[in-house]
């Protein structure tokens, strides 16, 4: 796991695990919310370890929290409310969420392309700073449906070619049949995928249906399938099914991602990177 674990990530108030313990409980709820609020997640795990508090414990504050709204209990953890399928958060408001996390699968992501290939980009936030990644390299040809991806390589001598289509400004994506028709008629090397739910028996999803029909095209014009996620996404459903967990050749995300998950994705012949 990275040294910058969740809960130690410069939380608003350090603790360790004696202050922790002597919290009064609306204190440690207050905490927890706190750290939820900032980091987009908390686990049970973690949080047991840097309060000091039993697992027991800290599953009744989340199940409380819940109760109150202030959270959504998930596996492991719990996530701020407005994570369920319908939530579409826009570009900005995912901007600043696990930045370095972000960063960490972009060079990850970006060392599996090769000089010379055709690389596809989905839209979204870790996408974009994989485009950043691939300023590196000389001659690669980009195909994306988003358009603020295409302007972050418009100083680069690749060839960039967007997809065409409606655009969803929520996302900066472009999406519709244009998009999927274009896709049609493309061949890429790799796929780079962001999704919003990962969820081994549902599949990939995404809130917007058009943008899910825009990237399952993706995946067929694909040789080989990258999702790239921070580890929040998974046992995540979204609205929208793109493709089953089947298409999907390999996964990069952060070292956050549950044991029992890396063995079931490993199990399921999916090659998997955890930075």
């Amino acid at each position: 796991m990275p040294s910058n674990s969740f809960v130690g990530a410069n939380p608003a108030v350090p603790l360790d695990a004696e202050r922790g313990s002597q919290m009064l409980i609306e204190e440690r709820r207050q905490y927890i919310v706190g750290l939820a609020q900032k980091h987009g997640r908390v686990l049970v795990e973690e949080l047991s370890a840097s309060l000091g508090i039993s697992r027991i414990t800290i599953r009744k504050d989340l199940d409380y929290l819940q109760g109150r709204g202030l959270l959504h209990r998930t596996h492991g953890g719990a996530l701020l409310p407005g994570n369920g399928a319908l939530s579409d958060p826009s570009l900005q408001e995912k901007e600043g969420r696990h930045s370095q996390e972000k960063l960490r699968i972009a060079t990850a992501a970006a060392a599996l392309v090769q000089e010379g290939q055709c690389v596809l980009l989905d839209s979204g936030t870790t996408t974009m700073a994989i485009a950043r990644a691939l300023k590196r390299f000389s001659r690669l040809t980009i195909i994306t449906n988003a358009v603020n991806i295409a302007g972050e390589l418009s100083g680069t001598d690749f060839e960039v070619l967007l997809t065409g289509g409606s655009l969803r400004k929520n996302s900066f994506s472009l999406v519709g049949p244009l998009a999927e028709d274009m896709l049609h008629d493309m061949h890429a090397d790799i796929l780079f995928l962001g999704v919003d739910g990962f969820d081994l028996e549902v599949g990939l999803t995404t809130p917007n249906i058009m943008e899910s029909r825009v990237n399952r095209a993706m995946v067929k014009a694909s040789s080989m399938v990258v999702a790239v996620c921070d580890s929040t996404k998974f046992n995540r459903r979204s609205l929208s099914k793109i493709v089953d967990v089947s298409a999907i050749h390999h996964v990069i995300t952060d070292g956050n991602l549950a044991p029992e998950t890396s063995e079931a994705l490993r199990t399921a012949g999916i090659t998997l990177t955890l930075v």
